[in-house]
């Protein structure tokens, strides 16, 4: 199953993020501990194309908890950058 997660960083979180950023990617790098499988992801960006605001990730995985699971464990989720996190399940019609 796919789930979407949707994380919008907390105000004045850009410094924290950029701190972060080598731990998250190498976190990312190997996602099989999880049973997860990264569809594609990025960062979310403000009107200006280039300020980050947040993160967008498509997640192939069993189930909701293995992704609940993947997420908290980011270096990002422990430097309490998101300030709000959405998971959703996602049926891919295109693409």
């Amino acid at each position: 199953m796919l789930f979407a997660i949707h994380a919008i960083d907390r105000t004045g979180a850009l410094p924290t993020r950029l701190a972060n950023y080598d731990a998250h990617k190498t976190f990312l790098s190997d996602t099989s501990r999880f049973g997860v499988r990264i569809v594609m992801s990025g960062p979310l960006v403000a009107d200006d194309g280039a300020t980050m605001i947040g993160s967008l990730f498509l997640i192939e995985a069993p189930g909701r908890a293995e992704v609940e699971a993947f997420n908290r464990a980011d270096p990002f989720a422990a430097a309490g950058i998101w300030e709000n996190v959405t998971i959703t399940g996602f049926l891919r019609r295109q693409g």
